[in-house]
Order: C-alpha cells, then sequence, then structure tokens
C-alpha cells in the first residue's frame, strides 16, 4: 500500500511504522479469523476441581516458597466510568423535571434500571456525602432530593463520577469514610501478595489520571498501612500509543477525522501485554480493577489466591525440573514417559498425534518447546450468566487443540455447531489470573513472543457521526497469552463480584455491615 508522505509522518508520530499499519488494513480487508471452538472446558475435561487436601497442600507450598519470591499485582485500571453511568446519562437526557415526578417517569417508561437505582439509592456507599451538601429545602422534597443527588452524582461541577476512572468512584461504605476500588486493591494485596510486611503494586492507568490515582495513594496509604501493617510500593504506567490502531472507512479506506488527520484508536486491553511485559516478579497476580470486596471478605479471597499461586508455583518447579534436565541432554527415556504424563495429567496438553513416531531428538526438541513457555493459572467462575468470556478447547490452524480463553465476539455464533458449543460453556472468565513469566534460569521471556497476532477483533464504530472500523489488538487474557502453558481451576463465585454498572453497588456483596 502506498501511503502519503503526511501520512506516513503522521504514522511515525504516533509510534507506528508503514508496514505494521498496512499490517492493520489487511486485517480490515481480510477480515479477522474466528476461533474454531471444539469444546467447552468442563471440570471433567479441562477444568481443575481442586480437593480440600490439594487446597491446603498449595497454600503450603506458596506460603514455604514465599519468603524468597518477588510478588506483584498487576491491575487494568486505565478505563473510565463512564459505560458504568450509562443508563443514568440516558435517564438525565430523558427525564424533565418541570413536567413529571421522577414516581411518574419511572412508571412512564417501565425503567428497571432506574426502578432499581431510586429503590436503593440510599445504599450507594456516596449516598451520606452527597446528600449532606444538599440544603434543607431538597432534602425535604423526595423528588427533589433523588433528582439533586443524581445530579450532584454526574455533574461536572459535583462528583462528575461519570468522567472519573473506575478505580476512584467510592465503592464501599464503612460507616465513617468511604473506600473507592482502588484502595480496596491495597487491601487485598496486603492479604495475599505481601511479603516481610510489603507489598508491591502495578496499576496501568490513563496519563491524565494518573495524578488522581498518586493523590489518592497520598491520602489513604498511611491508613491502609496502619490497619494492614503493609507498606506499599505503587507504580503506574500508560497504554503505548504505539499500541494504537488506525481506523478505516466501511470500504477499508484509512479514516479521516474533521481536521484531516488520521483517527488513531487505543489497542484494547490487549495493548496492555506490553505493559506487563515490561514489569517482572516470579509470581504476578493479574485482575480488573471493578473487582472487589468488601473488607471483611477479603481472606475469603485471598486464600483462593494463595492457592493458585502454591499451584502455580508447584506445576513450574516440575516445568522447570524437566526443562532443565531437557536443556543440559541429561534426560531419560523414563524422564521423557514421565513428562508427557505430566503435561496430558497436570497441563491438560493434547500431544502431537504422531509424537510415538518421533525419534529421540525429535521429542526432547518437541517437548521443550512445549515447556518453554510463560505460565498461567487462571481461575474460573460456575457461569451464572455474565456477559464476557469463558474457557474453551481451540482447534488452531495449524489443527492444534489447546485451551484459551475466549470472548463472544471471537465466534462465528451463526454457525449452529460453535453457537451451541459456546452457549454450552460451563464457566465464566473472571479475570483471575496468576501469572509465571520466568524461565528455569530465572531469566524473564518476552511475553510478546507468545501472543497470537491473529486473534484480534474488528469493532464497528462511529466518529462525528460517521461509521468506521476499528482494530482491537487480541485481548489481554486471550490472544495476547494465546501461547503460554495454561491451567484453568474453578474458583469460588464468591470470590467474583464486578462492577460494571452503578447498581452493581447495591448487591449484598457490595454492603458492608456499617
Amino acid at each position: 500500500m502506498n501511503f502519503t508522505d503526511q501520512e506516513i509522518n503522521e504514522i511515525k508520530d504516533h509510534g507506528l511504522t508503514a508496514k505494521q499499519v498496512e499490517s492493520q488494513i489487511d486485517l480490515f480487508v481480510n477480515g479477522v479469523p474466528n476461533v474454531k471452538l471444539v469444546a467447552p472446558a468442563t471440570t471433567s475435561d479441562g477444568i481443575f476441581k481442586l480437593a480440600e487436601a490439594d487446597e491446603l497442600k498449595f497454600l503450603d507450598f506458596y506460603e514455604d516458597k514465599k519468603p524468597k519470591l518477588d510478588l506483584l499485582k498487576f491491575t487494568p485500571a486505565s478505563g473510565a466510568a463512564s459505560r458504568m453511568f450509562k443508563k443514568i446519562y440516558q435517564f438525565l437526557e430523558d427525564y424533565d423535571a418541570s413536567k413529571e415526578t421522577i414516581d411518574e417517569y419511572l412508571e412512564r417508561t417501565g425503567d428497571n434500571h432506574m426502578k432499581k437505582f431510586f429503590a436503593g439509592y440510599e445504599k450507594f456507599p456516596f449516598y451520606n456525602h452527597i446528600i449532606d451538601g444538599l440544603d434543607e429545602k431538597t432534602k425535604a422534597d423526595e423528588n427533589a432530593k433523588k433528582y439533586a443527588f443524581i445530579k450532584t452524582m454526574m455533574s461536572e461541577d459535583g462528583e462528575n463520577y461519570g468522567n472519573l476512572p473506575k478505580g476512584l468512584i467510592p465503592f464501599h461504605y464503612y460507616g465513617c469514610y468511604k473506600a473507592t476500588a482502588f484502595e480496596e486493591h491495597l487491601h487485598e494485596a496486603a492479604a495475599y501478595a505481601a511479603k516481610s510486611d510489603k507489598a508491591a503494586l502495578h496499576f496501568t492507568v490513563s496519563p491524565e489520571h494518573k495524578e488522581a490515582f498518586a493523590k489518592e495513594f497520598d491520602t489513604i496509604h498511611a491508613s491502609v498501612s496502619n490497619t494492614t501493617g503493609v507498606n506499599f510500593d505503587v507504580d503506574y504506567s500508560f497504554q503505548k500509543p504505539e499500541t494504537d490502531t488506525v481506523a478505516v472507512t466501511m470500504d477499508n479506506k484509512l479514516y479521516r477525522k474533521s481536521d484531516g488527520s488520521l483517527l488513531f484508536r487505543p489497542g484494547g486491553h490487549g495493548a496492555l501485554i506490553e505493559n506487563l511485559n515490561d514489569v517482572d516478579a516470579d509470581v504476578i497476580f493479574i485482575k480488573n480493577i471493578d473487582n472487589v470486596l468488601v473488607q471483611d471478605q477479603i481472606q475469603n479471597l485471598a486464600r483462593s489466591k494463595r492457592i493458585l499461586a502454591g499451584l502455580l508455583l508447584e506445576k513450574q518447579a516440575q516445568v522447570f525440573k524437566y526443562a532443565e534436565l531437557l536443556n543440559k541432554n541429561t534426560i531419560s527415556e523414563n524422564e521423557l514417559e514421565e513428562l508427557v504424563t505430566f503435561l496430558k495429567e497436570d497441563f491438560s496438553t493434547r500431544i502431537d498425534s504422531d509424537y510415538t513416531d518421533f525419534s529421540t531428538e525429535e521429542k526432547k526438541s518437541y517437548l521443550a518447546e512445549l515447556l518453554d513457555r510463560p505460565m498461567r493459572v487462571c481461575g474460573m467462575v460456575k457461569n451464572e450468566g455474565e456477559p464476557g468470556g469463558g474457557p474453551f478447547w481451540v482447534e488452531d490452524e495449524s489443527g492444534k487443540v489447546a485451551l484459551q480463553i475466549i470472548e463472544s465476539a471471537q465466534v462465528n455464533t451463526k454457525d449452529a455447531k460453535q453457537g451451541e458449543i459456546f452457549k454450552n460453556s460451563t464457566h465464566f472468565n473472571p479475570v483471575d489470573i496468576v501469572a509465571g513469566v520466568r524461565n528455569y534460569k530465572g531469566e524473564k521471556y518476552n511475553l510478546l513472543d507468545y501472543v497470537n497476532p491473529d486473534l484480534a477483533f474488528i469493532a464497528y464504530k462511529t466518529d462525528g457521526g460517521n461509521e468506521i472500523k476499528a482494530l482491537e489488538l487480541p485481548g489481554l487474557w486471550n490472544g495476547a497469552m494465546a501461547r503460554w502453558n495454561t491451567l484453568f481451576v474453578e474458583v469460588p463465585l464468591e470470590t467474583f463480584n464486578p462492577v460494571k454498572t452503578v447498581n452493581d453497588l447495591l448487591k449484598l456483596s457490595h454492603q458492608t455491615k456499617a
């Protein structure tokens, strides 16, 4: 493809190359292939359901190894809270206080989301804070109070919650103070990712929000440290501009904004594999910013996290043993057979059907390649109908079948068989990952080498009223980790408490005893 000098300069200024943009356009033109689902992963095929004795073993293993480990909690937190308040914005646009009361509006529209909002709004963690700022006359009129509450919550001269990062929204109320999602992650880190009274956390944030996160940390860290007995080392990173993708028109031509410049869009959470690649630790706990528990429930969550970490470390120790034997070429025939059994039983690995015909050297090379990868243990919860991805057996373009986390957008659900497989998923991905990113020598993997670039997404968006196509990079726990060694483990549903809409804060799991 021939780019103009202006286009090349814009591409370079964004940290990209013409070749990269050309590859992106090729994906728009040729389409992103759907994945080929083979079957859902289940507790009888691909998801481990641990017995209590195994849980205790992995807990002990983690606690025994922890003093010598570098631990890190990695939290994607760059998302704005706008989608969390989407229905609230719609209400403010539709409701006219001069023509009807809120109750009349709810009766007329049948808006169940707003009915639930107002029925429980006194339970929101920021209720007292907002109400205390209203004048007595407004508070005396229930309709005026409700309307003032929601306007204060959303207006730029009020709390402006819709324009804050989700991590800085108050999630829980403890009687005398309200805690943000960001603060709750500090409490979590103290419970399972700390050693020698120190915990390291890394948050990916938007550049415009870093100062606000740093200010929040300065405000709360002394209190949280006093409560937990842990000191916190917190740092931040931004999604890299060079991971942005170019937008195109519906006929796959470069799209230009009203000022004539090219439109580059963030590449989605898959771009954060770059950020993950820039950090290093023996054990990295990965979890989304909006999935937190109230503090008196954190120990239950911490137990689950420590079990996953112990499982990772125990399996990693076995992988390292075999990897070293293979690297030194001292592995015996019996040990080769042990390794095959280990991969089948402990990693649910589908061994190549021609393996038995390989020469000894070919077997060693094949098995070494299977072992020499980053490793992740992914908690999976029983499917309760939450939107999102899940664990599946997937066949790649070469015919190899492996475990992957798959989103609905990656599946051709119009194909009856593929749609049926996706619908029959028994488990859901809560983004509860414990990762090992070093090899047996202690060297860090280049995580970019283990991305499957074909597992991108094409999204349809608008810009200034114009329909455009946007490319999202392979998701962080989807295609970006497609070539990692993966274990799926069933974890308690109670460990999964995401806040996707503001009404989720009304769930019992986000209510405190205050």
